[in-house]
């Protein structure tokens, strides 16, 4: 079953997003970030290029020529990447298919939409038998 993690309180839910994408590629392992909203997926992709001066996290679009070989992959559309094993939701709405993932990243910021339509989705992830576990990022 889907392991459900969700990292809340953020006060910059794009950088708190890149600090977890940076620790991943550190581990070397591979992320899937959805992204629906394209000023999201855009910021994203700007911030992974500058947030660190010192380490560069090699990230691209998901329907790039470099796909294969890159380990952070950012996509509006889950269905035809084969990668199933951690995705990052960077949208307010339930990853379809998420289940197929071995590990679901909830990023919350501290906007009270983005808290409520985390609210909704824990209950759903709940509802359906997942375990939920919660990091709480306002202190940082």
């Amino acid at each position: 079953m889907t392991q459900v993690f969700f990292y809340h309180g953020a006060s910059d839910r794009i950088a708190a997003a890149c600090a977890l994408l940076s620790g991943a590629y550190a581990k070397k392992k591979q992320m899937l970030v959805y992204a629906l909203d394209p000023e999201v997926a855009s910021s994203l992709d700007r911030m992974l290029w500058t947030h660190s001066a010192l380490s560069f996290v090699p990230h691209c679009r998901a329907d790039s020529p470099l796909a294969a070989e890159t380990p952070i992959l950012i996509t509006d559309k889950l269905e035809t990447i084969a990668q199933d094993e951690r995705l990052m939701n960077l949208s307010r709405e339930i990853p379809p298919g998420f289940s197929r993932f071995e590990s679901l990243i909830e990023v919350v910021g501290q906007d009270e939409d983005d808290r409520n339509a985390a609210r909704d989705r824990v209950k759903f992830y709940k509802d359906r038998g997942y375990e939920v576990r919660y990091f709480d990022l306002s202190d940082r």
